[in-house]
């Protein structure tokens, strides 16, 4: 068998010879630090054309050294298995690219440790910008990137060090509750309570529907239920044990509920079917998230649908215009019948 020979790498010994420079001013520039040395702009230019050519550095890396920004925007995120963070990567790719930035995303899977390590990466591919999508922990990023230069934008989940774009949780959850209320209604011909399922009540996004879902109670009269609200996480195995283990103890569910996502839907669900709780007659359903599929599960399912679109807008309005104060932005979700 024929082998292949490779070429031989090169060094900065070998692009300052074809520079006709020193080593130290190679490396000065591909390090991004030639005006400090007063190298000249013409020589710098130079040294990243042969780079280029003898294949030394990535093309990225020689436009951060030509333009002393990479243009490189990094996006975290928790989760791919849902179309609201789809739509979200989705977005903010052709956002960026329309504005001429290389859009970077990786997945942590809700992992602080992934995230903190997710936002190092990015600052050594010297990014612009990192938003910080449903993090665990958006201040700790924030102040790493800020350490580094670095500036941070988070969606999704607020944080209070850098600029936040979010859902309206608590007006979005107030109305899907209300719907669901008044479905229950006409179908029971009486006002019944609801339970809360998924979520974390940690998290800034779950506790703010919760105070919804309970206002929408208070607001026909009715105490809701402690017991009901199930914050058992987004992971549908978890949905549906809890509904297993709350119906075990005290028998009877209410008819209706609040999901807290479709990842929480899949298992509540799941638990509707297994378990046969509710017979022939399907429960009364709002989920906090969308997904069109759901209308073939039946016209009892109430949605909500986070509008991506103006949260990215806003998001992109803050790096655009280099705002950087520590403000919340609340985007009004939208309403969805499934019938």
């Amino acid at each position: 068998m024929k082998r292949v020979s490779l070429a031989k790498r090169k060094t900065i010994y070998d692009l300052a010879e074809l520079a006709g420079t020193s080593a130290s001013a190679v490396s000065a520039v591909l390090n991004g630090n030639w005006k400090k040395r007063r190298i000249s702009s013409q020589l710098a230019e130079k040294i990243i054309r042969i780079a280029d050519e003898q294949g030394y550095a990535p093309n990225m890396q020689a436009s951060v050294l030509r333009r002393e920004r990479s243009s490189i925007i990094g996006m975290i995120v928790p989760k791919y298995d849902n179309r609201y963070f789809g739509s979200i990567v989705e977005r903010f790719e052709a956002m960026a690219r329309e504005r001429g930035l290389f859009p970077i995303i990786t997945c942590t899977r809700r992992d602080p440790d992934l995230e903190m390590e997710a936002a190092r990466a990015m600052i050594s591919y010297q990014v612009d910008y990192v938003i910080a999508t449903g993090a665990t922990d958006p201040d700790r990023i924030t102040d790493l990137c800020a350490a580094a230069g670095v500036r941070t934008v988070n969606l999704d989940l607020p944080g209070t060090h850098s600029p936040s774009v979010i859902s309206d949780n608590f007006q979005g959850a107030l109305e899907l509750t209300r719907r669901v209320l008044d479905n229950c209604e006409k179908e029971l011909a009486r006002k019944a309570p609801l339970m809360f399922v998924g979520g974390r009540g940690t998290d800034h996004n779950t506790s703010e529907r919760i105070r919804g879902f309970r206002a929408a109670h208070h607001e026909i009269g009715i105490t809701p239920d402690e017991n009901l609200i199930l914050a058992c996480g987004y992971a549908p195995e978890k949905a549906e044990q809890s509904l297993k283990a709350l119906a075990e103890g005290i028998g009877e569910l209410p008819h209706g509920m609040f999901v807290n996502s479709t990842i929480s839907l899949e298992g509540v669900i799941r638990w509707i079917r297994r378990s046969d709780h509710y017979g022939e007659r399907k429960p009364q359903i709002g989920c906090f998230d969308f997904d069109p599929f759901v209308a073939l599960l039946g016209e009892n399912i109430e949605m909500v649908r986070q509008d991506v679109p103006k949260m990215l807008d806003a998001i992109f309005d803050i790096i655009d215009n280099g705002i950087s104060d520590r403000h919340l932005i609340e985007i009004m979700p939208i309403a969805e019948s499934m019938a």
